[in-house]
């Protein structure tokens, strides 16, 4: 296992690199940068204008740039934040925390509905609940997340009964631990409900078809020819096999709750990375902008890793073959 993790974490370095070195390219292509914005100011002189430049190395080439800059990053030294004025790990510090609280809540909420649910619609194919899963499926597989939080946005403006921005309230320093608690998933309910939603309609579809699968193959007809009870039928037998390629999918239900998340935190006003990415990216600060991509490219790049690792757990002649590919 040890040597499948190596292998893996060797094959995603040359991704990473990848990613930030288009990225960087295409940032520094666009046109003007923060300084440009400073040169309108008419109290800063041109000869602060180019000490700036050159404290940043910004009057150096590109690829130079992008060179010192992967060698910082590497030691998560990820430079200086120039519309903030304070180290970039520090704002990403300050808001990462809030953007994994509503990825991991939003997750945790549409799996935990999933799996029951996928599990119900397969065991009563074409039933009630069969059909109404896959109505429902449809229906929010076709709604965008931003238009659902706009919705409910709306919803909760008009009616008062969910919290609209922020991830606490103004007293939540004089709260006591369980309060605080309640408080913080009092914010993020409404975030965490649109994620979970779009993300249930993929995830239930998939539970279903791949129950159904395995409730019609040879070793659930023989554990039926035994007596087993059904129960114990579908939740030891047929849902071991059933979650395999389920959890081939964790890498990329990560990356679709981050990257959704980001859209749905500056629609809600949740104070996360997608709300200082996209003042980032407005104020054309560089810096702050590839730290951003930097630790996002590393989160997704770990989703697919642990899905990697467990689907090697769950199936044996996936860690076989690794073996045999080290001793070729």
């Amino acid at each position: 296992m040890i040597f499948y993790i190596v292998k893996r974490l060797l094959q995603m370095v040359p991704i990473l690199i990848g990613i930030t070195f288009l990225s960087f390219i295409i940032i520094q292509m666009a046109p003007g940068d923060y300084l440009d914005q400073l040169r309108m100011n008419p109290q800063i002189s041109e000869s602060t204008i180019e000490k700036l430049k050159h404290t940043y190395g910004l009057d150096q080439p590109v690829i130079v740039q992008y060179f010192k800059w992967l060698f910082n990053a590497l030691l998560f030294d990820l430079g200086f934040s120039f519309s903030y004025n304070m180290p970039v790990i520090e704002l990403i510090k300050d808001r990462l925390p809030n953007t994994l609280f509503l990825s991991i809540t939003s997750g945790l909420m549409a799996w935990l509905m999933a799996i029951p649910l996928g599990i119900l619609a397969a065991v009563k194919p074409n039933s009630l609940i069969d059909k109404s899963v896959q109505i429902f499926s449809f229906t929010f597989m076709s709604v965008p997340s931003f238009f659902l939080a706009f919705l409910l946005l709306f919803f909760a403006v008009k009616t008062g009964l969910l919290p609209t921005g922020g991830s606490t309230s103004p007293d939540y320093e004089s709260m006591n631990t369980f309060e605080k608690i309640l408080d913080r998933l009092w914010h993020v309910s409404l975030p965490a409900f649109v994620l979970a939603i779009t993300s249930l309609a993929g995830l239930v579809r998939l539970v279903r078809s791949a129950m159904i699968e395995s409730l019609q193959s040879e070793y659930v007809l023989f554990a039926r020819a035994k007596g087993l009870k059904e129960k114990d039928i579908i939740l030891k037998h047929a849902l071991r096999n059933a979650l395999n390629p389920f959890i081939t999918i964790l890498g990329f239900e990560i990356a679709s709750l981050l990257s959704g998340s980001a859209l749905v935190e500056i629609i809600v006003n949740w104070p996360g990375m997608g709300m200082l990415m996209l003042d980032a990216v407005l104020s054309q600060d560089l810096y702050l902008v590839m730290g951003g991509l930097y630790i996002g490219s590393i989160m997704l790049i770990i989703g697919n890793l642990i899905a990697d690792i467990l689907l090697a757990k769950l199936d044996p002649r996936i860690r076989q073959r690794e073996v045999e590919g080290i001793l070729k």
